[in-house]
């Protein structure tokens, strides 16, 4: 029997008087692999940064791991230790080596010996292939070197759930496969859990189990990934498909 790692019930969420989210509900079990697609603006990041507390949502719950979350800041800054992210944006600290950068939180955070803690990093650097690269500066880094470096931090804190949020939207073209890749290989090595926005079709079509399709802050598709990509069951989804090159 499959094991639900996390639920979503009856989430809401506003800026003010605009409601961004309305009632959004899914689950998601260990292993699984689920992509946010939809139009640009319509609430997948942000739903994204409501699953680790990073935005406030004003209705509903949250159940992680058979709990359900209360939110405060102390207990979200427990739970950002198995709910990693990744951003598009990278957020690396520029006046930290990549090796410092990576090792910052498992030392801080996780109280790990500085030592097992390098040794971990320079094995997470090798597996980006970027082992030569511990001493770098971020400034020193292409886009693409970044995210993987940005993945590989998120990596060292043993995440049971990791989210990604249009992690490939600022890079060049050529630095894009690189890092899908990389992702992938967490799916199909792995078996990490993931929740993936994106706007890489191809890259959705062959890693997700599950496809949320939503447009204006709500669900509109909750299907398996194949079933999502053969037989959309909405003419919002067909229409979205047909415009997106794939």
């Amino acid at each position: 029997m499959a094991e639900r790692i996390l639920e979503v019930k009856n989430l809401s969420k506003s800026y003010g008087d605009q409601q961004v989210l309305h009632d959004i509900n899914f689950s998601l079990n260990k292993g699984e692999v689920m992509t946010m697609l939809g139009p640009s603006g319509i609430g997948k990041s942000t739903l994204l940064r409501c699953l680790n507390g990073l935005e406030d949502f004003q209705t509903g719950e949250l159940v992680f791991e058979g709990q359900t979350i209360k939110p405060s800041a102390a207990n979200w800054q427990q739970l950002r230790q198995k709910i990693g992210m990744v951003f598009q944006s990278y957020d690396l600290f520029p006046n930290m080596t990549v090796l410092q950068n990576i090792t910052l939180a498992p030392i801080k955070v996780q109280k790990r010996s500085k030592q097992e803690a390098e040794a971990e990093a320079r094995k997470l650097l090798k597996r980006v292939q970027l082992a030569d690269y511990a001493d770098a500066y971020p400034r020193e880094l292409s886009g693409g070197q970044k995210q993987r470096i940005a993945i590989a931090r998120a990596l060292a804190m043993h995440p049971d759930l990791m989210l990604f949020d249009e992690v490939t939207a600022s890079l060049d073209p050529e630095m894009v496969r690189s890092v899908l890749d990389l992702i992938k290989e967490l799916s199909e090595q792995d078996h990490m859990t993931m929740i993936i926005v994106t706007h890489e079709m191809n890259f959705a079509r062959q890693i997700a189990d599950q496809v949320l399709f939503l447009d204006e802050g709500t669900i509109l598709e909750q299907t398996a990934g194949k079933d999502f990509f053969t037989n959309p069951q909405t003419q919002r989804a067909k229409d979205f498909l047909a415009s997106m090159d794939f």
